[in-house]
């Protein structure tokens, strides 16, 4: 685990590096940004298989925090099945630091809030006057503490409708999951294009 957080580090440090922030190019702000999700219970870079198993989609937006593409503020809706630890909605806004690279490749920082609701796996029960009665699949609302990694594309236009595909690693900390476990971590591998229209 240790050698797979310094290697992550190292990464990011020599993008950093080599990060070059195109400034000459303005930003077209409220892309619409879709993506296909990968969900899983689990610490950072464990079990990553399992993610495929539970897919989900998102849609979201962003606006430059400065008016040009190193620097935004991005907002998600997102829905993924799970059938082992139950479904989940989950809507969280990111800022993200976006460098450039090479000709037209870009790499990601982020880090935010959001909020979870979490549907139950099968149905549960619950004892009311004695006896156990049926709660149903509701769940619970739970605040999110995400971060993430992005490599992606910048097929800039000035003048059409362009897209910028990108592939997202994120790591959520849950809060209230439960009186057991108060903080849970879960992963997203996330697949997607922001689409810059005219």
């Amino acid at each position: 685990m240790k050698n797979k957080i310094v290697t992550l580090l190292l990464v990011i440090t020599s993008l950093a590096a080599y990060a070059q922030s195109d400034n000459s190019k303005p930003y077209r702000n409220f892309p619409v940004v879709v993506t296909l999700q990968f969900h899983s219970l689990s610490m950072p870079f464990q079990r990553m298989l399992s993610n495929f198993r539970n897919p989900g989609f998102g849609i979201g937006t962003e606006i430059s925090l400065n008016g040009k593409h190193n620097w935004a503020q991005q907002v998600t809706a997102m829905w993924y099945r799970n059938g082992a630890v139950g479904n989940g909605v989950l809507f969280y806004t990111q800022v993200a630091w976006r460098p450039s690279f090479g000709s037209n490749a870009f790499g990601e920082l982020k880090a935010g809030v959001g909020y979870e609701y979490s549907f139950r796996p099968t149905s549960s029960y619950k004892i009311e006057n004695g006896k156990w009665v049926s709660a149903g699949h509701r769940g619970k609302s739970m605040l999110a503490l995400p971060i993430g990694i992005s490599l992606g594309h910048d097929n800039y236009s000035s003048s059409a409708t362009y897209v910028s595909p990108f592939v997202s690693y994120q790591f959520f900390l849950l809060k209230g999951y439960s009186t057991a476990i108060p903080i849970v971590p879960q992963t997203i591998i996330q697949i997607g294009s922001r689409i810059h229209t005219k």
